[in-house]
């Protein structure tokens, strides 16, 4: 199976939240794949984290390197259908890159964000669910 991971999927995994397991379940045997922004998605995140004071700066760079040790394929963004899908469902462009990216590719998608998650339902994306 062929699955779109949302930018928290792999922050989940490296953060090792309560998460982690059932993502690791849910992906076994899956091919991951995520819009080529993902690694600066990824910066930003945990640039955000430390600024909130949610992780010491000090370990900012160990967890950007533990999120690029899970193998995923990144994939292009068409961002003139993407920024269409965000100001048509009213998302972040963020956001919908990878759902774009899902309708591109055929793909489902998983995510810990509901409203992603939501939209990616209306427009008949197979969301993985993690419950």
């Amino acid at each position: 199976m062929k699955i779109i991971a949302d930018t928290n999927i792999f922050l989940s995994v490296a953060l090792e939240e309560k998460s982690k397991s059932k993502i690791v379940s849910l992906t076994q045997g899956c091919d991951i794949y995520a819009p080529e922004i993902l690694p600066y998605e990824i910066g930003n995140a945990i640039s955000a984290m430390v600024k909130r004071k949610q992780i010491d700066s000090s370990d900012a760079v160990s967890i950007f390197s533990i999120t690029q040790k899970i193998p995923v394929k990144l994939i292009k963004v068409d961002i003139p259908k993407a920024l269409s899908i965000a100001t048509d469902k009213n998302i972040y462009a963020y956001d919908a890159y990878f759902i774009q990216s899902a309708l591109s590719s055929s793909c489902s998608i998983l995510s810990l964000d509901q409203k992603m998650n939501e939209v990616a339902r209306s427009m008949n994306i197979q969301i993985l669910e993690r419950s």
